[in-house]
This record gives structure tokens, sequence and C-alpha cells, in this order.
């Protein structure tokens, strides 16, 4: 593979055919490029299969449509996450890079978030020109498929690779964007021997299902995690099976084929009735859920990183200080929330401790109303605790691995959300500018919150170069080991 470079629009030549992007401020952008074959037709719910290829330059000047998904409306956290276009032939990536040379820069490839039913890498909130600028890497985002069609399983529960009709598609979607990226990294002046795999939330779950497939690091050498929910297992067989039956009722459809007929638009908007029909109070539930099927994933995701085939991975994990504000801060069914029914919850984890759980949490939170408590304590039991635990494990095992908290309240809504699921986003691309829409941010103080963005972007930046988050304007960040535990804590000054 070679290239030819132009300024203001750079060819270069991938595996599959040339494509020409865009200079901007500096960088080589290329947007909607295809990793993958379209899912469409008879491929619908199939593992991703490769492109056919391209003769004609291939114009990657724009970014290609999104996954369907639902749009909400009124988002008062985030303001929305995902927007049209969205088409089934979604399978494309965007690139950015500050040269198209020999110089193997490290590469890092973003997965976003959203429960698997939402999110897009042509939202400007993922952009990687930041990373690319600051650090000089090359960086990957993008679509993969989502919600019923990323997320329904038609297996049978001993079906195989060969004769599954679905399950985890998601996944082998995400797989050939790597391979993608090991193919053709090097034209883009990436080097495919230092590839950092970096998600959040859905996005952080879905790096760690893909260590299963690192092949030694073969794939990638690090992964960021940001705010993984480690305590939600992947689904059984019979639970994935179960609730595509329900989907289907929904639909009103008797199978598969049946289903292969209908249009993507009513596929994604019985996705709010499957949504409805889940949802439990006081729990984080989402319509879909990846599914052990035993080939694409053969273990829960946590044990690739800890002695599967990713075991051998740098890792930097974290989450934030009140994750599940998200979900229960603002919401209606929330808003008289009570102790009797916080304390029914706590029952799900506390058992008969559940009285003094709840005590534990009200005295850690002078002030705290009922809602808060139930906030800590789900923050701890999705999260925080299952974090830990993870740290504690791989450093039982010797592996590198460095743990955070990000701290750092919004004054937005009265302070209600503190340090709510997404908010270190922003912080970790430094690019607030791209969030003006998200309620979440008002009111901060720009100061405070452009310094610790720099700090937290530049570790960032630090551990996909290097490995190691440390740089010189932020404290000693040491490994996470058994003896001192050591978790940074990105908060408030002085706090």
């Amino acid at each position: 593979m070679g290239f030819a470079q132009d300024r203001t629009a750079p060819v270069v030549h991938t595996r599959s055919g040339p494509v020409r992007g865009v200079v901007e401020d500096d960088l080589a952008v290329f947007k909607g490029v295809p990793y993958a074959a379209p899912p469409v037709g008879p491929l619908r719910w199939r593992p991703a299969q490769p492109h056919r290829g391209w003769s004609d330059t291939l114009d990657a000047t724009a970014y290609g449509p999104s996954s369907p998904q639902i749009v909400r409306e009124v988002d008062p956290i985030l303001g929305g996450h995902g927007s049209p276009p969205f088409d089934e032939d979604c399978l494309t990536l965007n690139v950015w890079t500050p040269g198209l040379d020999d110089a193997r820069r490290p590469v890092l490839v973003w997965i976003h978030g959203g429960a698997f039913i939402s999110g897009s890498g042509a939202m400007p909130n993922y952009s990687g020109e930041t990373f690319a600028r600051d650090g000089d890497l090359v960086v990957v985002n993008l679509n993969y498929r989502l919600g019923p069609l990323g997320l329904l399983h038609f297996a049978s529960e001993d079906g195989i690779e060969g004769d599954a009709e679905g399950g985890n598609v998601w996944l082998t979607d995400q797989l050939a964007a790597l391979r993608w990226v090991q193919d053709n990294i090097a034209a883009f002046g990436g080097d495919p021997g230092n590839v950092t795999v970096a998600g959040q939330s859905a996005g952080a779950l879905s790096a760690t299902a893909l260590a299963g497939h690192a092949g030694g690091g073969r794939l990638f050498r690090r992964a960021i995690l940001q705010s993984v929910p480690l305590a939600m297992p992947l689904a059984t067989p019979a639970q994935a099976l179960a609730r595509t039956a329900d989907y289907l009722e929904i639909v009103g459809a008797k199978d598969v084929d049946e289903l292969r007929a209908v249009p993507w638009p009513r596929l994604v908007e019985a996705t709010a009735g499957l949504l409805a029909a889940t949802t439990e109070w006081g729990h984080w539930t989402t319509p879909f859920m990846p599914v052990l099927d035993g080939v694409t994933a053969a273990r829960q995701p946590v044990e690739n990183l800890l002695d599967g085939p990713g075991a051998a991975i740098d890792v930097l994990i974290g989450w934030t200080g009140e994750e599940t504000s998200f979900v229960f801060a603002l919401g209606e069914a929330y808003a008289s929330t009570t102790r009797e029914q916080v304390l029914r919850r706590a029952r799900d984890g506390f058992g008969d401790g559940a009285a003094e759980a709840y005590a534990a949490y009200e005295a850690a939170r002078p002030g705290g109303r009922p809602v808060d408590v139930l906030i800590d304590l789900t923050t701890d039991e999705l999260f925080r605790k299952p974090t830990v635990a993870f740290a504690e494990a791989r450093a039982a095992r010797g592996r590198p691995v460095w743990a955070y908290e990000f701290a750092f309240p919004t004054p937005a809504h009265d302070g209600r959300l503190g340090a709510p699921h997404c908010l270190d986003l922003p912080f970790v691309f430094d690019n607030f500018d791209t969030w003006s829409h998200a309620p979440f941010l008002a009111g901060m103080d720009t100061r405070s919150r452009d310094g610790l963005a720099r700090t937290v972007h530049r570790a960032w930046i630090s551990f996909v170069r290097t490995g190691d988050p440390n740089h010189p304007a932020m404290p000693r960040w040491e490994r996470y080991d058994l003896r001192s535990r050591a978790t940074m804590r990105f908060g408030v000054a002085g706090a």
C-alpha cells in the first residue's frame, strides 16, 4: 500500500481501494470509510463480512450514516446522543492523522457507548481531532450495529458461528474494524503494533469483549475502560432467546424470516416497547444485552483481561463519583423516592443487611435524600465495587492496571447530579466546544473545568503512547497494587 498526499485532498490507498479525505486544522481526516460489507438484505443479523472494495477513489470527506436508533427528543443530561441520518448500511469508520508518512504513530481506537442502543462515530463529541493534534496520534472511531439490528439473538442455544443467525453481530463489526486497522493504519501514519482500544460504558464493555480476541496483544495492546458496567453479566443464550421472543411479539413477527422483511424504522420503533417491558424500579436496565454465545464471547468479558487472551493488555480503568445519577437523579419515577423503596432495592444486594447498609450510605452523605442513597448504593454495585475487584484481581496477577475515580461535580440541575455517568467524556477529549448542547455542563467554572481537562486529556495521551498515564503536569499516579491500592481521584482542587 502507498499514498499520494495533497494538502487539500489527501489520498490513501487502502486494501479495499483508494480513499480521498480532507485537511482540517493541519490534520488529514477521512470520514465514512467502509470497513465491512453493508449488513443489509441477506446480511442482516449475519456476522460482519469483508467489503468487496472499489476501484475508483472513494470520497471520504463526509461521515457515513449512523446505525439506526431511537432519538430522544428531550435529554436533560446529554442533550442528545445520536442524530440522523441513519441507515442499515452503517459499517464505516473515521480516521484523523497528523501525517500520511511512515512515522508509525500510536493508534487510538475509540468505541462509543450508549447502552448498545444509541451513539455514533459521527458525533462531534467523539471527534478524534484533539487526541490526534495534542498527542501526535492516529485516531479511529467507528459505527457498529446497535439495538435490534446488532444484538438480537436467534441461534439455538448450542448454535455455532457457522449456523448462528445473530447474537453478537455488533462485536463482529468491531472486530472487523480492528482488523481493518491492522491492515491499513500504517498507510495513515499509524503503528498497527501499538493500538489502544478505549471506550466508555457500552464502549468500555465492548473493549473487554474484544480482548477475548486480542490474540496475545496482536489486535491491540492497551485498553482504557471508562465507566465499564462489569456488574452486568452477558446474557445466557436462553435469556437472550427469551428477550428475542418478547421482541418478536412486540413487532408482530413469528420468526427471523418474517423479521427480515420488516423495515428498519419499525424495528427501531419496537425498541421502546422492549425498553418499557424490561424497566425495573431502582435498576439500570437496557433492552438489549450481549450474549455469552461461546463463540464470539466465550467467557464473561472481565475474564478476558484476567486470565484470558487479553491478560497481557495494559489497562486503565475507572468510574465517576455518582454514575447512576444519570438515570435516577432527574427521572420522574424517582422524584418522590422514599426510604422504604430504597430499602427494598437494597435487599437485592444486601439481603437482611439492607437496613444496616442504608444507614451506612446515609451517614456517608449528610443531608442526603433517599434518592441520593439509591444513587450511591447502585453506583457502588454496578461500577465502583466491580471495578475495584477487577483492579485487585489484576494486581494479584502482577498485571498492569491504573485505577481512577472522576469526582468533579457539575452544578447543573442544582447539583443533584454530582459527577454522573458520561461527565468525564468532555474532559477526556478536552473538547467542551462540541458539548455546548449538553445541559449537564451548565454552570461549571471554566477555569477549574479546563485545567482538569488538560490534566485528564494528557494522562490519556500518555497512556496511549507509553502504557503509563503519568505526565509532568499532574501528581504521580502509581499503578494499582495490593499494598497501596493507589487510585487517582480527579476532582475539585483541594476537595
